[in-house]
């Protein structure tokens, strides 16, 4: 029998094309296992808002996400599918994103009438911290980290623009930077009226406009980590634990390989004294 090269060429080659999408159906299935047997343990809905860096591991093209509108979407779909009077679990790990995607996703957050619950395993900056204040219960890892809310015009902090204009004479700054600040304006104005929307009423207004400035009005920089016992002081509702099935959960959303690791070590738990 005539071995044709060209033909076990191809179909090897269609064999190993098939392998990323073969291991992503069943990375898939896990996730679906492991947000089932959360919701059993809870006895609430689980949506998760979950950002990594992904690759198109055929091209090997890194790409990074963050919250937009199809994520909205999607979210208020699951909002709507949920029970009024069954709990919410929202599981965030995101370096946020678009300002009407994130007030979309935390308004109807606050209005779901059953307890919200916003689990942070690591990091939810900007709107992901947006979507947070929306919940009943802040759940975060003791080394996890909100951030400040404080919008960004194109690559600066609004709150900067908004100081160049109140700093300097009119007739030094440039007609770009002075629209630049009208904008800037505006969109401060914006994100606190929200933020203060948002904390009405789970704490009383005096607090919740103390709070919305300094979440807003860019007293940090936009990458300032706010940890669980500071989140606390300011009068959020935090608790700083998350179950563990959260960390099972987010090991089932791998970041692309590198040919060469940067972090490695052996994946079991050590008991104390003994390697």
């Amino acid at each position: 029998m005539k071995i044709d090269l060209t033909s076990i060429l191809w179909i090897a080659f269609l064999l190993l094309a098939m392998i990323p999408f073969l291991r992503q159906r069943r990375i898939m299935g896990s996730r679906l296992a492991m947000l089932r047997r959360i919701e059993k343990n809870r006895q609430s809905r689980v949506i998760t808002l979950i950002h990594r860096q992904e690759s198109l591991r055929f091209l090997g093209i890194p790409f990074g996400r963050f919250i937009d509108m199809e994520d909205s979407e999607q979210v208020l779909q699951a909002i709507r599918l949920t029970p009024r009077d069954m709990p919410i679990d929202i599981i965030l790990h995101t370096p946020g994103g678009l300002v009407l995607a994130s007030e979309q996703i935390a308004r109807a957050l606050k209005n779901h009438p059953a307890k919200v619950t916003a689990i942070i395993p690591q990091y939810a900056m900007s709107g992901g911290t947006m979507i947070a204040l929306a919940a009943d219960e802040i759940m975060l890892d003791e080394n996890a980290v909100l951030g400040p809310v404080d919008p960004q015009v194109g690559q600066y902090p609004a709150s900067s623009i908004i100081r160049v204009l109140k700093e300097k004479p009119i007739a030094e700054i440039d007609d770009q930077t002075i629209m630049l600040a009208d904008i800037a304006e505006k969109a401060s104005q914006q994100v606190y009226h929200s933020a203060l929307e948002i904390l009405t009423p789970r704490m009383t207004e005096e607090k919740a406009r103390e709070l919305a400035a300094l979440l807003s009005e860019g007293h940090w920089t936009h990458d300032f980590a706010l940890v669980c016992s500071t989140l606390g002081e300011m009068g959020l509702p935090v608790n700083c634990s998350v179950p563990r099935e959260v960390f099972e959960l987010m090991s089932l959303y791998p970041q692309p390989s590198r040919q060469i690791p940067t972090v490695e070590y052996i994946p079991l738990p050590y008991r104390s004294g003994k390697a």
